[in-house]
């Protein structure tokens, strides 16, 4: 612990008791992280008949998804096998800063494809006309611009803060709230820009959402049977996974704010959140979606063709 001076690096104190069996289940679930959202990575990139909008704002959630857990989860799991996990004050600033701008950036994808939901549904004879290449980059830029700039003035708010000590930060990685409490400066106007920027972010990405199936669930009010499951089918995985996002961070939230909570039980939950959702996107993708499972088995016979081919020896004459 620094108590004189400037602090230089930071004690990420994590849970009071490192039970390997912990280490165990988030390395597993990291290790689904990468590998599921590769695959859909993957195959958006190879299977020509995935290359629709839909996939490419999917293709783009799977990358966000997998800087989003690999900021934070290798520190994590470090920290269970050492004593004293320490982290530079950059490193620590770093982290905080890509963790809630990936957050950030997620939600944003996820406002994206509901727009693109909206279009297909709404106005399916001018989807394509309207949903162009141009458009579509237009789209990313602004949801990766919009992810990157909400975190950014609650980082150059903290940058100039005085750290003369202590310095364990009390979260398993260095998330806004835990840093600043250890500042010997006024976070007065930290706490206050932080939550309003936190608010905007999910408020106005979430009313995007809301008013994106308001108007979609009155276009398909006015469809027949067969068309209304067709139309709901499509959006059926989406809404799965904002429910889950917007759920968990809700607890997440509340967690903090009841008092009884145990601290230990208050960082798996903030964990549990961190890591919820980009492990379940691929699988509830991958089994919500027929096109998805299709482009899975075609990857995998052409790759069975391949091997196939190298392991039969030709035949001369």
């Amino acid at each position: 612990m620094n108590t004189t001076g400037s602090v230089t690096f930071f004690i990420i104190e994590g849970l009071k008791d490192k039970y390997m069996i912990l280490f165990a289940i988030f390395l597993a679930m990291y290790v689904l992280i990468l590998c599921g959202n590769s695959m859909i990575i993957f195959l958006v990139r190879t299977d020509s008949k995935l290359h629709s909008p839909m996939y490419f704002f999917l293709h783009n959630l799977s990358f966000c998804d997998m800087i989003y857990t690999s900021t934070t989860i290798p520190n994590m799991l470090s920290g269970f096998l050492v004593d004293v996990k320490t982290i530079s004050k950059a490193g620590c600033f770093a982290q905080m800063y890509i963790f809630h701008s990936m957050t950030v950036t997620g939600r944003a994808l996820l406002t994206v494809m509901a727009f693109d939901r909206y279009l297909a549904i709404c106005h399916p004879l001018r989807y394509m006309s309207i949903m162009t290449g141009r458009i579509r980059y237009f789209l990313i830029f602004s949801a990766w611009l919009f992810g990157w700039f909400i975190p950014f003035p609650s980082l150059i708010l903290a940058l100039p803060l005085l750290f003369c000590g202590p310095n364990v930060v009390k979260h398993i990685f260095c998330d806004h709230t835990s840093l600043v409490r250890l500042a010997c400066d006024d976070t007065s106007r930290n706490n206050v820009m932080s939550l309003t920027f936190a608010l905007f972010g999910i408020i106005f990405t979430f009313l995007l959402i809301l008013t994106s199936y308001i108007c979609i669930g009155k276009a398909i009010s006015k469809m027949c049977s067969a068309e209304r499951l067709k139309a709901a089918a499509t959006c059926v995985s989406h809404l799965i996974v904002v429910g889950i996002s917007y759920i968990s961070a809700s607890c997440v939230y509340i967690s903090y704010r009841v008092v009884m909570f145990d601290p230990d039980v208050r960082l798996i939950i903030a964990v549990l959140y961190s890591v919820l959702t980009p492990l379940l996107n691929p699988f509830i993708y991958s089994l919500r979606n027929k096109e998805l499972r299709d482009a899975l088995k075609r990857a995998f016979c052409r790759s069975s063709s391949a091997s196939h081919r190298k392991t039969v020896p030709s035949i001369s004459s």
